[in-house]
């Protein structure tokens, strides 16, 4: 699988990005979530989408070679950014996929710059004051920078897998996760939970409403992070809106259904690109 490597400068601040698959292939951009950059993602999931098109992964603002900058950090401003790469890509328009946080950006992105989106795929993610939220003892655990790298690595491996599967997951990568982890800058982690929470008091109604592309809604019934009844809220508000739910998958649903996930999306991105 070939990669490369990207950045730009925005506001003074380096936002960068790896670069899968033939510039061949049509454009997507793959936009991730709360404390996650572009090296973690399932590589299985990237190596079948990056099969099908030209896959940009942008690092969110303060992680991987992505600088946080001095201004607050906004769902609205990590929409900026994804434009911004779309931008230096010379991509007038890109089909875009986003994963729980970066769903919010996608959104944003397509409500409010229609033209750039040519369709959209939103996975494990809600929208907004309207959203069926987690219990708070869940949102607590997600947030709770206490413990060694491995002790934070297994919190966030028991939210984002089923308990079945959780433990394996652990032992398998856990090292890697907690590597991962200490490399993360507290700061930018604080940052993107009150970008969160203030995601979480805006509605979300009218922003759905302005969403034109075509849509698919995906996520694992089982997930604990952001409850898979969001999927229908979502559906709901968007016009021809498509929705599919994994059965005994968690928040990392791309992680446990790689290949189903990515065919799903390439089947919608790939049609609007023919």
């Amino acid at each position: 699988m070939a990669e490369r490597a990207g950045r730009t400068e925005v506001d003074g601040r380096a936002l960068a990005w790896r670069r899968l698959g033939s510039e061949e292939q049509p454009p997507l951009l793959l936009l991730n979530g709360y404390a996650a950059g572009c090296a973690d993602w399932d590589p299985g999931f990237l190596g079948a989408l990056a099969d099908r098109f030209d896959l940009v992964c942008p690092d969110p603002r303060g992680a991987g070679r992505s600088e946080l900058g001095a201004e607050e950090l906004t769902i609205e401003g990590l929409a900026a950014d994804a434009a911004a790469v779309l931008d230096a890509l010379g991509w007038d328009r890109a089909a875009v996929a986003g994963w729980s946080m970066g769903g919010f950006a996608a959104q944003e992105l397509t409500a409010t710059a229609p033209d750039r989106v040519s369709a959209l795929a939103l996975i494990s993610t809600d929208p907004g004051a309207e959203a069926v939220r987690a219990p708070a003892e869940v949102w607590s655990r997600l947030t709770d920078h206490g413990g060694t790298p491995r002790e934070q690595a297994k919190r966030l491996l028991e939210l984002l897998f089923p308990p079945r599967l959780a433990a394996s997951v652990f032992e398998q990568f856990g090292d890697v996760v907690a590597e991962a982890r200490a490399g993360l800058d507290p700061r930018a982690l604080s940052a993107q939970e009150r970008a969160m929470d203030a995601w979480h008091a805006r509605p979300g109604a009218a922003r759905l409403a302005a969403i034109s592309a075509p849509t698919l809604i995906a996520a694992g019934d089982g997930d604990v992070v952001i409850p898979a009844a969001n999927v229908e809220l979502i559906r709901g508000g968007i016009a021809g809106a498509e929705a599919v739910t994994f059965p005994g998958c968690g928040h990392a649903v791309m992680a446990q259904e790689p290949a189903r996930l990515a065919e799903r999306i390439g089947d919608l991105a790939g049609a609007q690109a023919s």
